[in-house]
């Protein structure tokens, strides 16, 4: 089988090349997208991570491609329509860092409610006043989450070693979860009015496309705190520069934003096609204006990036290749007739 092995660092290399025995292995550390998909038009199998694009104008440079593998438990890079519709199996990997990214969101809480960043940057220029440097503690305050999922079950357990109350929202509560673990579960906009922090742990999807915007903004407790680790579209962004601009919200954490290739490069407006075709102007505009907000982090989606993390990514990765070689595709996230 012909693997392409894309977006590769220097430490991955031994694993995928360690397929070689099995299979024809190239990896490249480029990005998967209409372009570079015409270096390797005869790939059979691929595999990416998340800053690839994997929409119907690449896919369809790989005239044999069976088998699509996203190192990453999110899939919504990937057109799901196209392979189902082709007969390309697509798997993930699902279970990797639920404590990994649940720890991260404490770091970006802990970093918000001390204001360590502000802080840490003046004593860089050896300024020690504390003005303006109040936090607030975290014991006693409401945790919100929204999606009870592996991510959002280890925030909560999380939360309540710091010992905040946490309520919840699942379309599917699982209540012995909550017995377990002291939390409660209610309607999304009970979890928004009571949220002193709001925390998201839920895939994009159409539904979830902008499910915090400015009706949600609204109707949280004025003065909390956003968190999101899970995709960019969850939040609609020119909503949240409103709310801060409002001071309706006291801050916000992001780890992830709804136009990501964009900000990394931003020559990506002037080439050809590539505008009108990926991206989304006002959206861009909106998170380029939160960048410089004194009450936002914003980080480079590395809330999954540990060792421990990756290593585990890239075996369950290596994983799903073999048991599709096999004949027994595993973490299959599209149903293929």
């Amino acid at each position: 089988m012909r693997l392409i092995v894309f977006e590769t660092e220097e430490w991955e290399h031994s694993g995928c090349l360690g397929l070689s025995s099995e299979h024809e292995v190239t990896c490249t550390r480029e990005w998967l997208d209409a372009k570079t998909a015409e270096n390797h038009t005869d790939a059979e199998a691929i595999t990416v991570f998340v800053n690839s694009t994997l929409d119907a104008d690449a896919l369809a440079r790989f005239p044999s491609l069976r088998l699509i593998v996203t190192r990453s438990a999110g899939y919504d890079h990937v057109d799901l329509e196209y392979c189902r519709a082709r007969g390309i199996i697509v798997s993930n990997v699902p279970d990797y860092g639920d404590y990994t990214v649940a720890e991260y969101v404490f770091a970006l809480v802990l970093a918000l409610s001390r204001h360590l960043i502000e802080a840490a940057t003046r004593t860089q220029r050896g300024d020690f006043s504390q003005s303006n440097l109040r936090g607030f503690d975290l014991r006693g305050k409401t945790l919100g989450v929204v999606g009870t999922g592996r991510i959002g079950r280890r925030t909560i357990e999380i939360a309540r070693g710091f010992a905040m109350d946490v309520v919840a929202f699942d379309l599917h509560p699982n209540e012995a979860l909550a017995d377990s673990l002291g939390f409660r579960y209610s309607g999304f906009a009970d979890v928004l009015a009571h949220a002193d922090v709001l925390t998201l742990h839920v895939p994009a999807t159409p539904k979830t496309h902008h499910l915090i915007s400015d009706r949600e903004f609204a109707a949280m407790k004025e003065g909390a705190v956003l968190v999101n680790t899970a995709r960019g579209d969850i939040v609609d962004t020119s909503a949240l520069v409103r709310a801060l601009a409002d001071k309706r919200l006291a801050a916000a954490g992001l780890d992830v934003l709804p136009e990501e290739p964009l900000m990394r490069d931003e020559a990506e407006i002037f080439r050809k096609n590539g505008w009108d075709r990926n991206h989304d102007l006002h959206r861009a505009l909106a998170s380029h204006v939160l960048l410089h907000f004194p009450n936002v982090i914003i980080t480079p989606h590395i809330a999954f990036n540990t060792d421990g993390a990756l290593r585990r990514i890239l075996d369950t990765t290596l994983s799903n290749i073999r048991a599709f070689a096999r004949g027994q595709p595993q973490n299959v996230v599209n149903a293929v007739e």
